[in-house]
């Protein structure tokens, strides 16, 4: 049975290899473990995994961590719970106990606030005791290379770098897989990157105003490359990230997060242009003012206005729907997840598109 370890600001000895689950203290304040310090010095990564309510899917990412070509008593693993439950803490006390035997440390972090993947990151580095800071999902699989590949890239002034993101695909994709495989093709993405400590530190980390994960990883990319540190490409060091399920019409709750592409925005309008998007939805302002056009003509009873307006209209969302088509499945449920939800992407985008612009005070559109 591993040792559980309350968190306080007084520090005490845990033998180095000891699996870890770290709890709560009444104050609330929490700190990793310590050490002696010759086991301290040996630790050169820490692996940070956020995670909220998926137990079976960080079971398997922890899996591939523990299987990692890499001297166990040179890095740890850190998990914080976004959402602390029973499950996901068994989880991790079964792997931790698992791991004891070859020296590695695992420890568990409950989050008791501020919420989100940025925070839970935060806490995360904040109680690591690695050089360099490994981030990943709970959903992905590091292959057994993939520590050894990234820390190779931290050679002379390297202060950053990220791998190469596999998302396997079996079929012809729907409109929702065909979207998330492109995370294949982004820059700095923490489901797979590294930087050193210090640089986290002196960038005071992820900015936990980005509360979903969207974002936030591009934000911090940005700072380093606004800081002009030296960051490294490792397409040697992979992980694979299954495509999770889907519900029907997942896209429609999605655009929910375009409010924190206004806040990136904001605070870098020239990279986000330049990396994120180069110009604004206009496909999307057209179709929203013809439908507000319809309307209008219909409420004021002008049929030639209306009529004209509802042409361009079903025009656009047409051809909206045929271009989510065109390259994804043609089942009759996904054609009409296809339809009802152009319908409705549209106007839900612009909302919150002007929702993020008045929240975060930036001309975004």
């Amino acid at each position: 049975m591993p040792k559980i370890i309350a968190f306080s600001r007084n520090r005490k000895e845990a033998k180095h290899g000891d699996p870890v689950v770290c709890v709560p203290t009444a104050s609330g304040i929490f700190s990793n473990p310590s050490e002696k310090k010759s086991s301290v010095d040996q630790i050169l990564v820490s692996v940070v995994v956020p995670t909220c309510g998926r137990p079976q899917l960080l079971s398997r990412c922890l899996a591939g961590l523990i299987l990692q070509r890499f001297d166990a008593s040179s890095f740890e693993i850190i998990v914080v719970d976004d959402a602390p439950c029973r499950q996901t803490r068994n989880v991790v006390v079964e792997w931790a106990s698992h791991a004891s035997g070859c020296g590695l440390s695992i420890t568990y972090i409950p989050s008791q606030g501020p919420h989100g993947p940025a925070a839970a990151r935060n806490l995360g580095w904040r109680a690591a005791r690695g050089e360099i800071i490994a981030f990943t999902d709970d959903d992905t699989m590091a292959r057994t290379d993939w520590l050894d590949k990234g820390l190779r890239a931290f050679q002379g002034d390297v202060q950053a770098a990220w791998g190469r993101i596999v998302m396997p695909l079996h079929r012809t994709p729907t409109d929702y897989e065909l979207d998330a495989k492109g995370l294949e093709h982004a820059e700095f993405v923490t489901a797979n990157c590294f930087c050193r400590k210090s640089v986290l530190e002196e960038l005071n980390g992820f900015d936990e105003r980005f509360r979903f994960a969207w974002r936030e990883d591009a934000d911090l990319y940005f700072r380093l490359l606004n800081m002009k540190a030296r960051i490294a490409r490792v397409p040697t060091a992979v992980v694979v990230h299954p495509i999770r399920p889907a519900s029907w019409g997942v896209s429609v709750a999605q655009q929910r997060k375009v409010l924190f592409d206004a806040l990136l925005f904001k605070k870098h309008p020239k990279l986000y242009r330049k990396k994120i998007r180069a110009a604004p939805r206009w496909d999307y302002y057209f179709i929203v003012l013809a439908l507000l056009t319809l309307m209008l003509g219909v409420a004021l009873g002008a049929p030639l206005a209306a009529a004209a307006a509802g042409s361009l209209w079903l025009a656009l969302t047409v051809g909206f729907c045929m271009k989510r088509l065109r390259l994804t499945a043609k089942t009759p449920t996904h054609i009409a997840e296809m339809i009802v939800t152009s319908v409705l992407i549209p106007p839900l985008a612009v909302f919150w598109r002007m929702v993020g612009a008045l929240k975060f005070r930036t001309r975004f559109v």
